[in-house]
């Protein structure tokens, strides 16, 4: 059980306050306090965090009332950045349908199941090559291999440029992060960048690689998801240059950083709970709402934003047109009404509809098939060595409060 303490007045949910972890605290009180709560930023003004999962998911649904035109993290656009920026997290029906039909297919239940075969050969691939070391970094040598070299091959990117797409990713996800990246949000050095995603230098080597890929698949098409976006049609056009920008920096992050995270907090969870580990080892059943458990537990993007169309009341709070609308994940994941001690890490646990992935409304995540295949894929490959598995150090976790992130997890294999 979380203890419930402290002051309202107190609340922060800046990025600092997830340095070292969740603040779970915080989100419990104010599930049972005030669960929309005027919460104060520095990086600007404030906005509304909605803490309980039924009021996350009465948000999620009604995209009319709560726009996602105006930027899907806390950040403020001005015009520019809103016409240069914006990708399909940050658009509403009817344009974002257009958009997301061009790739759907390629990320549907019957065509994540075709990709089982290759992603399950990646995996014991990489599995293979890093056992070997007996001691790694977990996040960097295992988990940030798998995702980023099955979307590759989803793709149509060469599998030698994985590693700068890996790195460029990192900047981009880990943005409030000194640590990560030399151009922080908010930074002065920022504002020559707020024109690209994450206001980071990344994006425009992203954007330069998306190009030169752009021109090849236009030249010499494939079978790849690339391919279809370079021969996109669009209400009877190809993509302008901007949408194809932003389209490929938002499946570079999605496809990737997420899953990696669920894959490294998952195995961090089952590492502090042995017990679990000899539940799934015991009986393989279990795999498929492990999954579920992980997904859960991790949360790997903490929060999502939408903005107020019109003037609404929820839980007895005014809701002005213009105001900012913080949907937290991570709590309404750790909601004591929905998920019954919702604290333990249950591999069993069922029913277990969490939100990692959005659960409704038009931007339910496209990559949820697909992420969800590749962590059951790596949890049977690891199952064998997981009870050899101990924590070598303190996982370092990443300085931002929209990003679940371990940027540095030592592991080491024991012998039996």
């Amino acid at each position: 059980m979380i203890n419930i303490s402290g002051s309202l007045d107190n609340v922060n949910l800046d990025d600092d306050a997830f340095v070292d972890g969740v603040p779970h605290e915080t989100f419990a009180l104010l599930r049972q306090v005030s669960p929309v709560h005027w919460t104060r930023w520095k990086g600007g003004d404030g906005y509304w965090s909605i803490t309980r999962y039924n009021d996350i998911l009465n948000v999620l649904k009604d995209w009319k009332q709560f726009t996602s035109e105006r930027g899907a993290n806390l950040e403020n656009w001005d015009g520019d950045q809103s016409i240069a920026r914006r990708s399909m997290l940050e658009m509403d029906p009817p344009r974002h349908t257009s958009l997301r039909k061009i790739v759907s297919m390629d990320f549907s239940p019957r065509a994540v199941a075709r990709y089982e075969s290759f992603v399950r050969d990646i995996t014991k691939t990489v599995v293979e090559q890093t056992l070997k070391k007996r001691e790694f970094d977990f996040v960097d040598q295992f988990a940030a291999q798998i995702p980023m070299r099955v979307f590759a091959r989803i793709m149509g990117v060469p599998e030698e440029d994985t590693e700068k797409l890996i790195a460029w990713g990192d900047e981009l996800m880990g943005n409030t992060d000194p640590e990560v990246t030399e151009v922080t949000m908010y930074s002065e050095e920022s504002e020559k960048y707020r024109l690209y995603p994450f206001r980071n230098p990344a994006a425009l080597k992203v954007f330069e690689y998306g190009r030169w890929l752009r021109r090849h698949k236009w030249d010499e098409p494939r079978q790849d998801v690339l391919t279809k976006l370079a021969h996109a049609d669009v209400e009877g056009r190809s993509l302008m240059d901007w949408e194809f920008d932003n389209m490929f920096l938002l499946l570079i992050t999605a496809g990737h950083e997420t899953t990696r995270q669920a894959i490294v907090h998952g195995v961090e969870a089952l590492i502090r709970h042995p017990d679990q580990i000899r539940r799934l080892q015991n009986d393989a059943s279990l795999m498929q709402t492990a999954v579920e458990e992980i997904l859960r537990w991790a949360t790997p993007i903490l929060h999502f934003r939408r903005t107020v169309k019109e003037d609404v009341e929820l839980h007895g709070k005014k809701l002005r047109a213009g105001d900012k609308v913080v949907l937290w994940f991570i709590s309404g994941n750790r909601d004591e009404e929905i998920f019954p001690d919702p604290f333990y890490f249950d591999v069993g646990r069922a029913p277990n509809e969490h939100l990692t992935f959005g659960k409704v409304g038009v931007h339910y995540c496209l990559g949820a098939y697909l992420a969800r295949l590749e962590i059951r894929v790596v949890f049977e490959e690891l199952l064998p060595y997981l009870h050899r598995f101990e924590l070598a150090g303190k996982p370092v976790r990443m300085r931002s409060n929209f990003t679940h992130g371990i940027r540095f997890m030592p592991v080491k294999v024991v012998t039996d």
